[in-house]
């Protein structure tokens, strides 16, 4: 009984790794037949493991939102508010950049699945934070909110995208312009009103 669970759990483990693999070189249209191959296993297998693609979808990228998030966290406490915010940004974009299904499922594939909202919206209050804490230590603009650091993330990382197969770090020079523009010393006249969503 001891060894079947112990092949169960390797098996789950296979599969978890797998198909976050494919989720993020394919995204979400990743097949679970694909995911089973790269995992060794029957399809079966998968549905043993997870009640459907759906499922196994949002456990991946629920864990690479919760990474995100535990990051988010720990640097609300680093003591430059600036560099901790240009991190979060650099590293969520550089995510952006080699995980497909993460950017499709933020886009909104996933959006009912419950801990998915629950995280995406766990992290907006996050990078709210981020952002108070730039703001408060005069590194920011005092017009810049968190909801416009979120859009930025996803803008930055778009503009870039098409052009990402023959040059993948281009993303790294939208983010410096946009965080130029940013800076207390750009902000020389105030932002439109963002208006309703």
């Amino acid at each position: 009984m001891s060894e079947q669970r112990s092949d169960a759990r390797r098996n789950r483990q296979r599969l978890v790794s797998a198909a976050a693999e494919a989720f993020a070189t394919v995204g979400t249209e990743a097949s679970v037949a694909d995911i089973a191959e790269r995992a060794g296993v029957g399809k079966g297998t998968v549905f043993r493991h997870f009640a459907s693609k759906d499922e196994l979808l949002g456990t991946i990228v629920g864990d690479v939102l919760d990474t995100l998030l535990r990051r988010g966290e720990d640097l609300t406490t680093a003591p430059d508010a600036a560099a901790a915010l240009e991190a979060f940004m650099s590293e969520t974009i550089e995510l952006q950049a080699h995980d497909r299904a993460f950017c499709e499922v933020v886009a909104g594939t996933a959006v009912g699945d419950r801990r998915i909202r629950e995280s995406i919206a766990a992290l907006e209050d996050v990078v709210a934070r981020l952002t108070a804490r730039a703001q408060s230590q005069g590194a920011l603009r005092p017009d810049v909110t968190g909801d416009d650091i979120v859009l930025l993330l996803s803008g930055i990382y778009q503009t870039a995208a098409p052009l990402s197969a023959t040059r993948p770090e281009l993303w790294r020079r939208y983010l410096a312009l946009a965080l130029d523009g940013l800076q207390t010393s750009a902000a020389r006249t105030a932002l439109p009103a963002a208006g309703a969503p």
